[in-house]
């Protein structure tokens, strides 16, 4: 039995009880003489003794009905509002007006609501801190193993590359011409220990980054080219400005300057490298400038990550990057970002 068909039956129940206490009444207040004269007097061409349990009982269901419906209503309501609940959406309860009852019971829903929606922000805080968490200790441990591979190298690999490059060097000094064919062949395998530890030097670079750790971008990139001066046999020139910068802008361009140094180690070939770091009509402008082979710009920027890793590092600080190459006369890159 639902809720309308309960109060229905209620309504009418207390309708016949209502009617019969009034009857009673009636008669012990007004006692007649035969039951023939409450048949005889009618109310509306209906007998008395007839019309008013009928009005009562109709009264009654109507009631009763009216009522259920009211109620059926405002228990569909609150089981809308659980729904939406159960649901997950935000809940914006409006009837809180139309009765005591579903007032106070709206305010408890909104404040379970609410209680809900802290839990979950809760509970998403926690999965990112952990996400966080986890993923620093992945860079963390991967830059610890990158470390560890980059000082095996330099203390193995790159220490007999060098050793290697002297010895040849020392033979190709103390070698007669005599021999046209012989001599060549040891300068081509000068040539290639040399290119290997170019190579060496930009793999280094890339499994060990220097951060700037505190240090101003003028302050990096200074510290970087002196260390790399120091190791390469190319001339290396700069002018480094000192720039206020935001952490970010200086992180991003110290990085793109590292992509475009290894470049230029691996394969451009070159003599010369020049870096400047100015700034002009509220611009900072970055410039690598070599001497090398060149490349194919667009080419080479549909199959290079590094490249394309520049390329994202400038547009991130909402600056430009531009990249101009030609064969056996250099590359030229140029980033500019606004200072706002």
């Amino acid at each position: 039995m639902n809720t309308v068909q309960r109060q229905i039956v209620w309504g009418a129940s207390l309708a016949i009880i209502i009617c019969t206490i009034f009857i009673i009444s009636l008669l012990i207040g007004f006692p007649v003489i035969s039951w023939k004269e409450l048949w005889d007097t009618n109310v509306m061409d209906i007998p008395f003794v007839l019309f008013v349990p009928s009005v009562s009982i109709v009264m009654g269901l109507l009631f009763g009905l009216s009522l259920g419906v009211n109620w059926k209503k405002q228990f569909q309501l609150i089981d809308s509002w659980l729904h939406e609940i159960e649901e997950g959406r935000q809940l914006e309860i409006k009837e809180k007006n139309s009765s005591t009852e579903l007032h106070s019971i709206a305010t408890r829903i909104e404040k379970i609501q609410k209680q809900i929606v802290d839990q979950a922000k809760l509970s998403q805080k926690l999965a990112t801190e952990k996400a966080e968490d986890i993923e620093m200790r992945m860079q963390e441990i991967i830059s610890q193993e990158r470390n560890r591979l980059a000082r095996e190298l330099h203390d193995s690999v790159s220490q007999q590359l060098f050793a290697a490059s002297m010895l040849m060097s020392a033979i190709n000094e103390a070698k007669s011409s005599t021999d046209d064919r012989e001599t060549k062949q040891l300068k081509m395998v000068e040539e290639v220990i040399h290119q290997s530890q170019l190579e060496m030097r930009a793999l280094l670079l890339h499994l060990r980054p220097a951060a700037l750790k505190g240090k101003t971008l003028q302050e990096g990139i200074e510290e970087l080219l002196i260390e790399l001066s120091q190791k390469v046999t190319m001339q290396i020139k700069w002018k480094i400005e000192d720039i206020p910068l935001d952490k970010g802008i200086e992180d991003h361009l110290f990085r793109i300057l590292q992509e475009a140094v290894s470049n230029t180690l691996r394969h451009a070939k070159s003599t010369m490298l020049e870096v400047l770091l100015i700034q002009r009509d509220e611009y900072v402008i970055l410039r690598v400038v070599d001497d090398g082979v060149g490349f194919d710009v667009e080419e080479a920027k549909a199959g290079s990550y590094g490249l394309q890793n520049m390329y994202e590092r400038a547009v991130e600080v909402g600056g430009t990057i531009k990249i101009i190459s030609l064969k056996n006369s250099g590359t030229r890159l140029e980033v500019k970002v606004p200072m706002i």
